[in-house]
């Protein structure tokens, strides 16, 4: 039987999830305000050293990084954890002498399951996949905003870029699994309740990455992700999707309208469910043709697909649901 929890408990766990998404939303922003702000005031030696310590820097976050185990074990990481609850699952083991790829999927509207598996140790990533070393990679851009930077980092978390993912699949030795969010700022958008829409018809590069690298692929799935808020969702062509997509052009990520439980931000508590699906073998190819980055590309999705269908109905969704892959 499930011990039922205390007031006390699940006013941890509200707050815990309230500070991830205020972070997420506003944290970047509330950094480069106080820093400009040092600047203007009798403190503004710190600001100044801080970035020149910045330039100085500057190329560590595509260098691996700096991450913090203190960090990624915080207390508040378990309570953001039983909010909802998270829970990650192993399906196939994941060799330490060989470097992964890990596509996960979807994205939702902040990839809660992602973060929690992967940025933190409160899932047991690290006692399911012993020497297999974790890394999720997000937008590059937050890596230039002063302060913020250091957060990322410490968790964990590095640029999704070329000279990044090369650096962690080619010079940090064997056992890293680095965790791309495929479908990005364009699948944020079609994130909706009851709809399993991933996007990667079109998404090849990380395959491409794969076979210069010799890294085997792997496809994550979240079930539960898209659950988490209510979105308003623009149709295509529309004056409120061209501005979406006009912004992601720009700044490289979408601005999303969405609702939660409480107070807007707060997201249902809806059981998200991370699955880790079988590696597949890629070869390593100093140039690799377009034909192969087509036919592992092609497996890529029929693996992801074969996930979904076989554990969409342990993890909470009907038999009639579909992933749909655009």
């Amino acid at each position: 039987m499930t011990k039922e929890k205390t007031q006390w408990k699940e006013f941890l766990e509200t707050l815990s999830v309230v500070q991830w998404v205020l972070s997420f939303l506003f944290l970047g922003v509330a950094c480069i305000i106080l820093m400009v702000y040092l600047l203007f005031t009798s403190l503004w030696p710190l600001s100044t050293l801080y970035f020149i310590w910045l330039v100085m820097d500057w190329q560590t976050p595509e260098r691996g990084g700096r991450r913090t185990t203190f960090v990624r074990k915080w207390r508040v990481w378990k309570h953001f954890r039983d909010f909802f609850p998270i829970k990650l699952v192993k399906t196939a083991e994941l060799s330490p002498n060989k470097n992964y790829i890990l596509g996960c999927h979807p994205h939702g509207i902040m990839s809660a399951g992602g973060f929690a598996c992967i940025s933190t140790e409160s899932c047991g990533f690290a006692e399911a996949f012993p020497g297999v070393r974790s890394s999720l990679v997000v937008l590059a851009g937050l890596f230039r905003i002063p302060l913020f930077r250091e957060y990322l980092m410490s968790a964990g978390l590095c640029p999704v870029s070329k000279p990044s993912l090369v650096h962690l699949l080619s010079k940090n030795g064997k056992g890293n699994a680095v965790v791309i969010v495929i479908g990005g700022a364009a699948e944020s958008l079609a994130s909706s309740p009851g709809v399993n829409t991933v996007v990667m018809k079109q998404r090849k590069g990380f395959v491409r990455v794969a076979l210069e690298l010799g890294a085997d692929l792997v496809p994550v799935y979240s079930f539960g992700e898209n659950e988490l808020f209510r979105q308003i969702v623009f149709s295509e062509g529309s004056l409120g999707r061209r501005l979406q997509d006009l912004f992601k052009k720009i700044m490289g990520f979408a601005p999303c309208l969405f609702l939660g439980e409480h107070l807007a931000l707060v997201p249902y508590r809806t059981p998200i469910t991370t699955v880790v699906g079988s590696p597949i073998s890629v070869p390593k190819r100093a140039t690799p043709t377009e034909e192969e980055v087509d036919h592992y590309h092609r497996l890529y999705m029929e693996g992801l697909s074969k996930l979904f269908h076989e554990h969409k109905v342990g993890c909470g969704f009907s038999e009639n649901h579909k992933l749909q892959i655009i």
